[in-house]
């Protein structure tokens, strides 16, 4: 039988555990007090919540639960179900259905008229459960290390917008040249 309540501080090490896959990379103990930060925001913010699935009253699964927007840009408001995840022995059991459910609820109960979930980009089974339920895509999120970015951004720079503002000039002087030289050609 599965049972839905909010988590408690006691939670954290289970959620270390259910989300470590998406936690930062770090040592456990690390995970374990940001889980126990996560838990504590969420019960002292009325716009977060935390729900923990339990099935035969064993630990089973979670999602955190935000109300927001859509974007920072996009001000519609939506209830945003960020990582609900089943633990592998319970899978199959109507534990993710049941977390969706508790998102859509408060949403309704808020007078939200959308649920937005993100779902690990190489989880089949995470996302084929998403659109089963209704959910399609709407943006794609991707992230990179700031060097990475900063490297590759580096690579796509042009040389006439990085140097000496003459050369600018210079390079514009000849393409006109040339336009001018190909015009009489042709003429």
């Amino acid at each position: 039988m599965v049972t839905l309540r909010s988590a408690t501080l006691e939670d954290a090490p289970l959620l270390a555990e259910l989300w470590q896959d998406i936690a930062r990379r770090t040592g456990p103990e690390d995970v374990v007090a940001d889980m126990a930060a996560v838990v504590a925001a969420a019960q002292e913010c009325e716009r977060q919540r935390i729900v923990v699935a339990e099935y035969d009253g064993q630990f089973a699964g979670a999602v955190h639960l935000e109300r927001t927007t859509m974007s920072a840009i996009n001000l519609e408001p939506v209830v945003r179900a960020l990582s609900p995840h089943v633990l592998t022995p319970f899978r199959r059991h109507g534990i993710g259905t049941a977390l969706m459910d508790a998102a859509v609820t408060w949403a309704e109960e808020h007078g939200i008229g959308h649920v937005a979930t993100a779902a690990v980009a190489g989880s089949r089974d995470a996302n084929r459960f998403m659109a089963r339920i209704a959910l399609g895509p709407y943006a794609t999120l991707r992230v990179a290390a700031t060097h990475a970015v900063r490297a590759r951004l580096s690579l796509h720079r042009r040389p006439a917008t990085t140097g000496n503002p003459r050369q600018v000039t210079q390079v514009l002087a000849a393409r006109r040249s040339l336009r001018r030289s190909r015009a009489g050609v042709q003429g």
